[in-house]
């Protein structure tokens, strides 16, 4: 999993850049909207709360925050937004489950569609590969902080497992129990925090060319607007992974 968790890093180093260049608004905004529609209130409501978070790390306007809400309580026009999910494989045979957000369903299907096709994946059915993932409570941790420290906290506080095999501590938790754990381990030690689809198996590559080829497909899903969430079961070798991304 080494190679999988590392991919978490480079993801978030890459929102961040995202973020200056305020391309990650949209899509962060209908994730707001999307969980107001469970209540508008994040004091009570968990999802809304996370997306809330994101949203400020990425120093989204307070203005555009309040917006969402209001267009996922429905107390704001807009188009109805829906979730989307996607299955398929990549290069050398490594499953792959997009999630996504959106009010055209028809664009956002010829959209993931095409990238498959055109990055060596080809797009699945329902059902074809969901069965190789878990939903987990998946936070990743400062580089700054104390892996031996914080897995003690997180264990203690409930974590389900920890990979301390990357640059950051990455742990992972029941969904229902991601709150409490990240509380524990401290907002100044946690980097992010989120309900994600986790590899229950995963294909090993250790080829450069295939592993640069799927980064490439992931990437550019993960750059189509409606796209929230790309994930992915392969296991690449973190020197491997290191050239394939540069």
């Amino acid at each position: 999993m080494s190679g999988h968790s590392k991919w978490h890093s480079i993801k978030h180093k890459k929102g961040a850049a995202d973020a200056k260049r305020g391309k990650i608004f949209t899509k962060l905004g209908n994730e707001i909207a999307l969980a107001a529609r469970e209540g508008a209130d994040p004091e009570t409501n968990f999802r809304l709360r996370l997306a809330i978070q994101k949203a400020k790390q990425a120093n989204m306007p307070s203005a555009n925050i309040d917006r969402s809400i209001a267009r996922g309580a429905g107390t704001a026009g807009g188009a109805a937004l829906e979730e989307l999910v996607y299955e398929g494989y990549g290069p050398a045979g490594v499953a792959v489950m997009v999630e996504a957000l959106t009010d055209n369903r028809n664009r956002t299907a010829s959209d993931v569609k095409s990238t498959f096709s055109k990055y060596g994946g080809n797009l699945g059915s329902t059902g074809s590969v969901a069965y190789m993932f878990d939903k987990k409570g998946l936070i990743l941790c400062k580089a700054s902080a104390d892996k031996d420290e914080m897995s003690l906290v997180a264990i203690e506080a409930g974590a389900a497992d920890i990979d301390d095999s990357g640059d950051q501590l990455v742990v992972y938790t029941a969904p229902k129990d991601l709150e409490a754990v990240k509380e524990a381990l401290g907002e100044d030690n946690v980097d992010t925090a989120d309900v994600e689809l986790v590899p229950n198996q995963t294909v090993r590559v250790e080829d450069e060319g295939k592993a640069r080829s799927i980064m490439k497909l992931i990437s550019f899903l993960d750059d189509l607007d409606d796209v929230s969430s790309v994930v992915a079961n392969f296991d690449i070798p973190d020197d491997v992974l290191d050239r394939a991304t540069a």
